[in-house]
């Protein structure tokens, strides 16, 4: 990628502004701290100049150090106070400032060479006081003066020197070797002076290209104020139709029941033959049919009704039962013939749709959710542009979730259910970086079993810790079989929600599995997910202690949910994995390739690892390299395979450092 040399230059030279403007701020902020100090010192040398029958000497000696120190106040005081007012200093400003200190600095340090005045030249009994007195505030001044090495080095010179020298006149061999070792002592402080300096521009250097890589976001105001607000609007919205997404439906609804209306309606509606529109007329006219039926949804229920668009071609539209009287029923038939006719803007086929209805009481979003979904597919059963209320029939269908909860615990003693692995890649897909680990569970009576619904049954039923420990020890046999094969560096990665972590002992429970299975704690990563409703200040302290303890941490999802960033800051995390919405079809998306492209950057002003997961063709890869996005997870690479099919592509890929 080339690079823009009068670019480089612009930013370099921004960077020397940004550390000299640090060093003077810190500068005179010490210089406020010093000074009381030196000023303290002062004073018991004047007592002691009075003591030894010096009073001329030392109230002169004392006014001049006063003198010179509220010169050196006025000049430490004029920047802040600038800055305070929010007046930045230019450039200029800011080195005519520093210049200013060295000189009012040198003032001080002359003032200060004159001591001997005190103490006829080093030779009165009160040597060792006034020469301790010295010492210590030169090495005092190269502690407070570490941001800009020239001021401190004026300052300590002068009395050094004058140290040196009449030690030298006195001559004498314990005082010539004094001397030397004064302008030794000297040498030091100038040499880390110059050193500190170097750490603190270094120090600095950091902090700003930090600063600056985070403020990216905001060079251009407004567009740093777009992402921002897509991202938060993504967080409750659909980008294609406008509507609720599933997130925000959910906060709405949960909103409404909690007001405390007795009744509510909630239909749940899928489009008939979705996937053909977009097989026959292609992706951009399944995007159009999507937003045409957006609209005539919204202008079809006018009042207080929610509507949201929960995923690919599925509505959801909830309302208080009471608020209406057109009975479910019609509204449903209405909303069908609504979605039923041609589209005359463009060609797309037959639209139809099946709605499924629960009514009823209020009860829990979940409960709603999963009752009306019972009612779509019932709907969907019985052909196009069907519609079905939730019954007791369907009642009764729930009761095999029941199944899944009495089964569950036997099949994990049997070993039944299994871990799937997919792999995340780099370098054009050729090297291994991580394995995720996927919950896979083929019911003997019902098929195979959604792994959320596995996780949430185990959850509800007492048993989620059995079932985690499960996974661990299949993942832990992974990471034995990686070792086996040379790959040390590769890492297996589990997906666990925050609110598992808050509610089990989760670092005593990984910890525990890996020891007895004699892995290493660098080899694991744990994916934790988004939920928005959870207070991931509760799991904080476990996420901290597991890596401290050497486990990798990964946000996934990320981007969905405007609360993540928040999480960023932690200094737990490791890797990030931008949500699978982002990434799909974002070759043909240049929203997602800004805000792709946005979380990159902020990855890696952060120092973090930055992986894209659902890459499902050749095109969104090669954006996505384009993009600097190094590391890609998806079905286009390869999609999740059983143990031993993983192992199998162990030997012709080589690992990279994760």
């Amino acid at each position: 990628m080339s690079m823009d040399p009068v670019g480089e230059e612009a930013e370099t030279t921004t960077l020397s502004l940004l550390i000299r403007a640090d060093q003077l701020d810190a500068l005179c902020r010490n210089i406020l701290v010093a000074i009381p100090v030196n000023l303290a010192i002062a004073a018991i040398a004047l007592i002691v100049s009075f003591h030894s029958q010096r009073n001329l000497e030392g109230a002169a000696w004392f006014t001049a150090v006063c003198l010179a120190n509220a010169v050196r106040i006025a000049q430490a005081w004029r920047p802040r106070a600038r800055r305070s007012k929010g007046l930045a200093l230019s450039p200029a400003e800011v080195d005519r400032s520093l210049n200013q200190l060295c000189l009012t600095a040198l003032l001080s340090g002359l003032v200060w060479a004159l001591v001997p005045v005190l103490c006829d030249g080093y030779t009165s009994p009160q040597t060792l006081f006034f020469l301790t007195a010295v010492c210590g505030i030169t090495a005092g001044a190269i502690t407070h003066g570490t941001p800009f090495a020239r001021m401190p080095a004026c300052f300590i010179l002068p009395p050094l020197l004058s140290v040196f020298g009449c030690l030298l006149y006195v001559g004498g061999f314990d005082r010539d070797c004094l001397a030397l070792t004064t302008l030794i002592y000297a040498a030091a402080l100038v040499r880390f002076a110059w050193e500190s300096e170097a750490a603190f521009c270094e120090t600095s250097r950091l902090k700003n290209e930090a600063i600056t890589l985070a403020d990216s976001l905001e060079e251009a105001h407004s567009q740093a104020v777009l992402v921002a607000q897509q991202m938060s609007y993504r967080a409750t919205h659909d980008d294609l139709t406008g509507l609720l997404n599933r997130a925000g439906f959910i906060r709405e609804i949960t909103s409404r029941i909690g007001r405390g209306v007795s009744s509510f309606c909630l239909m749940l509606l899928d489009l008939d033959g979705f996937r053909s529109v977009n097989d026959t007329f292609g992706h951009h006219s399944g995007d159009r049919v999507l937003i045409e039926i957006a609209r005539r949804l919204s202008e079809t229920l006018r009042g207080a009704f929610t509507t949201a668009r929960l995923g690919s071609d599925e509505f959801a539209i909830f309302y208080d039962a009471t608020s209406t009287d057109e009975a479910p029923a019609e509204l449903a038939t209405r909303l069908i013939t609504a979605i039923a006719m041609p589209l005359a803007s463009f060609d797309a086929g037959r639209l139809s749709a099946c709605i499924g209805l629960y009514t009823g009481a209020a009860c829990n979003v979940t409960e709603l959710l999963t009752r009306a979904d019972e009612a779509l597919l019932a709907a969907k059963s019985t052909g196009r542009s069907q519609f079905h209320i939730f019954d007791e029939r369907l009642r009764a269908k729930l009761e095999i979730h029941r199944d899944i909860e009495r089964n569950l615990p036997r099949a994990l003693a049997d070993g039944t259910p299994e871990i799937w692995y997919q792999p995340v890649l780099g370098h054009d897909g050729q090297n291994l970086v991580s394995l995720e680990a996927l919950l896979r569970w083929d019911h003997p009576e019902h098929g195979p079993i959604p792994p959320q619904e596995i996780i949430s049954t185990a959850a509800l039923a007492g048993f989620a810790e059995p079932l985690l420990r499960y996974i661990l020890s299949n993942v832990c046999l992974m990471i034995l079989e990686l070792r086996a094969h040379g790959q040390t560096r590769t890492r297996v990665a589990l997906n666990i929600s925050p609110r598992e972590i808050s509610r089990l002992a989760i670092d005593k429970i990984v910890f525990s599995e890996l020891a007895q299975h004699g892995c290493p704690n660098s080899m694991l990563e744990i994916e934790i997910t988004e939920e928005t409703a959870l207070d991931i200040r509760s799991v904080q302290d476990k996420l901290l202690r597991l890596a401290r303890g050497g486990v990798h941490i990964a946000i996934d999802d990320f981007g969905v949910g405007y609360s993540t960033l928040a999480t960023l800051r932690q200094s737990y995390v490791n890797k990030i994995k931008i949500d699978r919405s982002f990434v799909k079809n974002i070759a043909k998306s240049n929203g997602n390739q800004i805000l792709v492209q946005s979380i990159l950057n902020l990855g890696q002003s952060l120092g973090l690892q930055v992986v894209a997961e659902g890459v499902e063709t050749k095109d969104d890869a090669a954006c996505l390299r384009r993009l600097g996005c190094g590391l890609m997870q998806g079905h286009y690479f390869l999609p999740p395979v059983r143990f031993e099919e993983i192992l199998g592509q162990l030997a012709p890929r080589r690992e990279t450092k994760a």
